[in-house]
């Protein structure tokens, strides 16, 4: 793949997820001492794929559960930075990676639903809504989050 492919496919990931993949998930590594590998296998993805991902090789995460799970990474490392203890933050990761959404958000329901949140409240307010349900609700945020994120 061509320089210039794998910098549309970074601006794309940027376009997708506010940031390239790698820049969103570095900090998620260093901060939750991961490597790239033991990252790949708690977002529920091939450690090739995501290093394709990583370096724009890729532009995008199909699967909504993998991407629940790397929104949830992403909040665990915020939650770690601020000063969660150690035994929980390594609680929580076991159970991001564990965790499963049962939607298949390829399906009419999930779409129907994604609409009528939509119509509710803006996008930016919904997520505001599941960045506060984390804390007490991580699983309902994660599964939120999937579901408003849809087949990307």
């Amino acid at each position: 793949m061509d320089r210039a492919q794998v910098e549309r496919n970074l601006v794309e990931q940027a376009a997708l997820y506010g940031a390239p993949l790698a820049e969103l998930l570095a900090p998620v590594r260093e901060s939750l001492g991961m490597t790239q590998a033991r990252l790949a296998q708690a977002m529920g993805l091939s450690a090739p794929m995501l290093s394709q991902l990583l370096q724009g090789q890729r532009v995008k995460i199909g699967n909504p559960v993998v991407l629940a799970r790397m929104d949830a990474l992403i909040a665990l490392e915020a939650d770690a930075r601020a000063g969660l203890p150690a035994a929980e933050v390594a609680r929580r990761a076991q159970e991001i990676a564990a965790s499963t959404v049962r939607s298949t958000h390829a399906g009419a329901p999930a779409e129907a639903l994604r609409d009528a949140l939509l119509a509710i409240a803006p996008r930016a307010e919904l997520e505001a809504a599941i960045e506060q349900l984390r804390t007490g609700y991580p699983r309902v945020a994660d599964g939120l989050a999937a579901l408003l994120a849809g087949p990307r």
